[in-house]
Formats: structure tokens, C-alpha cells, sequence
């Protein structure tokens, strides 16, 4: 029996492409459809839940109360979630700057490792809660003191990460470079920094959510004493007054910021990887 007689026909080609074909549509369309539809049924549920039951506004609000609140309070919540979104995105790119400078020092100099890694772990480990209220008393700036506790916060993954990325290119490769003699500058750029990238995008979704996060916890400390911050400021003062409505709209609100956060991220490493690393390959 010859190759061309094992082959299979055409039709039967065409049949199982066509298969392919119609269960990546299913799975794109189920993608978005089945956490919508939790979403909606969640939704649903709650609100039959508080008026069946009666439950108190200032227990439980229900949905239509929430969405009430986000309207007719936007005018506060507006200004409290662009500050938010201030402090988290200026920790997060300070985290991304400082992160991978840092990151860098450590892979070219061992002394720079030996010194200062540690410390980076005594922040990390050390609760934001509890420094705050330090930096709030040693900054001038109420805003300052906050973004410093969200940079803390996002500060480690992406310099643990990105050490990592750069620590993992292939040894043969190295090897390489060195018969060549390949400089410094050259192992990093060409070698090391495509190593990392996978890892450092890793780190950046890490620290996208925990530089909200930071901000969040922040802006809970240091809003007691009322400078007015964020969203979490807002929700505390709700909370103080039982203003539940506001209270779940401003809750509501840091979510939606956190899912956008992850979205962006996760769109960034898609497009940074879909055409060369495993991760990121679609797969028939």
C-alpha cells in the first residue's frame, strides 16, 4: 500500500477543519456569553434575595439602590475614582521604572544583589497598613504618602519577576554570545531582555492589581483624617454615615477599576508575545 492510498481524502480534511473551525467560534462566543450570563443571574438573584426577604437598605442594598447611587452621586464618585486611578497608575509606573532598574543592578552585580535584595524583602513583607500612617506624618503631601504605600505594594513582583526573566536565558545561548564576544550591553539587550520580557509581563499583572490594592488600603488610612482620597475614602464615609447605596456604588466602582487593570495588562502581554512565545501561540 503506497503513501498516497494512506493519506486521508480530502473530504474528510475538509469535514474536521470545518469541526475546528466551528468549536473555536463556540468557545469565542462562549467566552463572553457565559460570564455575562453569571454576571446577570448573579444579579438577578441578589435582588430577588433582598425583596423577597425585605432585606434593610442599610443591611443589604439591592442592585437597583446601587445603581441608583452610582447616578445620583456621580458627581462625587467621579473625582474620587480619578484619584484613584491617579495613585494607582503613577505606583505602578514608578513600580515598572524602579523595579526593572533595580532588577537590572541585580543581574549585572552581585554585590548590588547581596546588598539590597533583602531590604526589598523587608518592604514587601512589611504591612502597608502599618507604614502609612509614617508617611503620612514625614510627606507633606497626603497624595504623596499614598502613592508611596501603593508603589511599595507593586514594587516587588515586577523586581522579583523581572530578576528572574533576566537570570533564565539559555546557557547554550550564552555561550554563544560569549565565542563572539559579545559585550555587556549586548548580552543584555539581545539576550537577557527577550529572556525576561515573559516574566516581567507575568509580574505586571501581578502588580497592576496590587498597585490598586495599595492604593485602596492608602487611601483608607490615610483618608481618615480628611483629606477626601479615592474611592476608598468615599467608602469609608459612607460606611460612617450607612449610606449603603454609596457605600456598594464605590465598592462596585474599585472592582470594575481592578478588571480593567488585568484587561489592559493582559491585552499588553498578548500583543507583546503572541508571535514568538509559547505562552501566547494559539494552539489547534
Amino acid at each position: 500500500m503506497t503513501i498516497a492510498e494512506n493519506a486521508p481524502a480530502p473530504a474528510i480534511v475538509d469535514q474536521e477543519e470545518a469541526t475546528r473551525a466551528r468549536r473555536a467560534r463556540i468557545n469565542r462566543i462562549a467566552k463572553w456569553t457565559l460570564p455575562s450570563l453569571v454576571m446577570v443571574l448573579s444579579i438577578l438573584a441578589w435582588h430577588l434575595y433582598v425583596t423577597i426577604n425585605e432585606i434593610p437598605h442599610y443591611i443589604l442594598p439591592g442592585p437597583v439602590l446601587v445603581a441608583q447611587s452610582i447616578v445620583n452621586d456621580w458627581e462625587l464618585l467621579w473625582p474620587a475614582m480619578l484619584t484613584t486611578t491617579r495613585l494607582t497608575v503613577f505606583a505602578l509606573i514608578l513600580a515598572i521604572l524602579g523595579g526593572v532598574a533595580l532588577a537590572v543592578a541585580f543581574t549585572q552585580s552581585k554585590w548590588a544583589e547581596m546588598s539590597f535584595f533583602p531590604y526589598a524583602v523587608i518592604l514587601q513583607v512589611t504591612p502597608v497598613i502599618a507604614i502609612a500612617p509614617l508617611l503620612q506624618i514625614y510627606m507633606d503631601s497626603a497624595f504623596a504618602a499614598a502613592l508611596a504605600c501603593a508603589w511599595i505594594v507593586a514594587f516587588f513582583p515586577i523586581l522579583s519577576n523581572t530578576t528572574i526573566g533576566l537570570k533564565s536565558a539559555d546557557h547554550n545561548l550564552e555561550d554563544l554570545f560569549t565565542i563572539y564576544g559579545a559585550t555587556r550591553w549586548q548580552r543584555l539587550r539581545l539576550l537577557a531582555a527577550p529572556s525576561a520580557l515573559p516574566f516581567f509581563l507575568g509580574g505586571l499583572k501581578i502588580a497592576g492589581g496590587l498597585a490598586l490594592i495599595g492604593a485602596v488600603v492608602a487611601e483608607f488610612v490615610i483618608g481618615r483624617s480628611g483629606t477626601g482620597l479615592g474611592l476608598a475614602s468615599t467608602l469609608l464615609e459612607a460606611s460612617y454615615r450607612f449610606n449603603f447605596g454609596r457605600l456598594y456604588a464605590a465598592l462596585i466602582l474599585i472592582s470594575a477599576m481592578g478588571v480593567v487593570i488585568f484587561a489592559i495588562t493582559s491585552l499588553i502581554s498578548h500583543l507583546m508575545l503572541r508571535k514568538w512565545h509559547e505562552s501566547a501561540l494559539k494552539r489547534e
